[in-house]
């Protein structure tokens, strides 16, 4: 199994996890099976706001789950299509995310979660 994390920079499992999926300036993607652990750079990362192509955004690189702090119903929609499933991080790094996804304890996102939208300098509004 293989889990993207979105992330400002790439400082390997104590990275912190970025706050929304589209505009993270890189991705940490752990495979659980081998414990690798890889930084791929955005792609995608100045796209228009609704206009996110999230596979494009990794890279093309296959994964089976995101955790992120924020992300938009097109972007959720389109990675849930590919089977990959996303999930909702809390304020920390790869790390504490990660113990927290094996434990069951982040939620995963539904449509009603996702961003709504930007304000000058507010950021996203989930």
């Amino acid at each position: 199994m293989r889990i993207a994390f979105p992330v400002m920079e790439d400082q390997g499992l104590e990275s912190t996890v970025y706050g929304h999926f589209g505009s993270a300036p890189h991705f940490m993607v752990l495979d659980i099976g081998s414990g690798a652990l890889e930084a791929i750079k955005n792609s995608d990362a100045h796209h228009e706001h609704g206009q996110c192509q999230p596979i494009k955004a990794l890279g093309q690189t296959t994964v089976d789950m995101v955790v992120v702090g924020g992300i938009g119903a097109g972007a959720l929609m389109k990675l849930q299509q590919e089977g990959i499933r996303v999930f909702r991080a809390v304020e920390g790094n790869v790390s504490q995310n990660l113990a927290l996804l094996k434990s069951g304890k982040l939620p995963e996102f539904a449509a009603n979660m996702t961003c709504a939208g930007h304000k000058e300098g507010l950021g996203c509004l989930h």
